[in-house]
């Protein structure tokens, strides 16, 4: 990704978020159980619960807004919302573009769905969400990749025969899965890519970074971020020691 700020901007950015009392949390609002729009229009999920809580902790006021998940990065940059809480792994290449807390999920397995065992993991035509980690996987594994804007595309390709398999969070996988009555299973071993997720910010907030970072301490020290991992993604979820 290019840089799409200049210093002008950023000192615009920083000034407004000194000056603000509100701050907005960009998020997709469509990977469960890490956000999602629930049947009253909100914003819910592992995510909502956790950007409120920090919020809280930094003693700030949220409002959520969602976005698409290829432009959810841009526009951040661009000043649309001040975060963003969206199931986003730490990587090397975001990170040039944007700054990120300390990670509040461990790095966790990415697994392949398909409808037979006999998928050709290697050769066959795999799935992935856009502008992912899993995408970048697949494109150099030897497979012939084909990418969805939305996670749900993902899984409704494999169904209708457009890809052979998806590779995603196994974490977002697991429930559709056992939601399938046997139709889709887990395919291979599990693939580990990237660090944990981490809350994203403009590299020039550093005064919302080092305030998200102290939420996120505590809850770790207190215990409150392994419960809210456990409520959400099971007892057996990956958790910090």
């Amino acid at each position: 990704m290019k840089k799409l700020i200049i210093a002008t901007a950023a000192l615009a950015f920083s000034a407004s978020f000194a000056m603000a009392e509100t701050i907005r949390m960009g998020t997709e609002g469509a990977y469960p159980p890490y956000n999602f729009v629930n049947d009253a229009g909100e914003v819910d999920g592992f995510e909502r619960e956790l950007g409120d809580e920090l919020c809280k902790r930094a003693e700030l006021t949220c409002e959520w807004v969602t976005n698409d998940w290829d432009s959810i990065i841009p526009n951040l940059v661009s000043g649309n919302y001040d975060t963003i809480v969206a199931g986003m792994s730490i990587t090397p290449e975001r990170d040039e573009v944007i700054d990120f807390t300390q990670e509040y999920i461990p790095g966790s397995p990415s697994g392949y769905v398909g409808l037979s065992d006999s998928v050709d993991l290697k050769g066959g035509v795999i799935a992935a969400q856009t502008a992912t980690i899993q995408a970048g996987y697949v494109a150099n594994s030897g497979a012939t990749l084909v990418e969805f804007a939305s996670a749900d595309e993902t899984i409704a390709a494999v169904r209708n025969g457009e890809a052979d398999a998806v590779l995603a969070d196994k974490d977002y996988l697991a429930p559709i899965v056992a939601e399938s009555n046997g139709e889709l299973k887990f395919i291979g071993d599990d693939v580990i890519i990237g660090a944990g997720v981490g809350m994203g910010v403009r590299e020039s907030d550093t005064e919302l970074k080092e305030k998200m970072d102290a939420a996120i301490s505590s809850m770790k020290a207190d215990g409150t971020l392994n419960a809210m991992i456990k409520k959400w993604f099971g007892e057996d979820a990956a958790v910090f020691e």
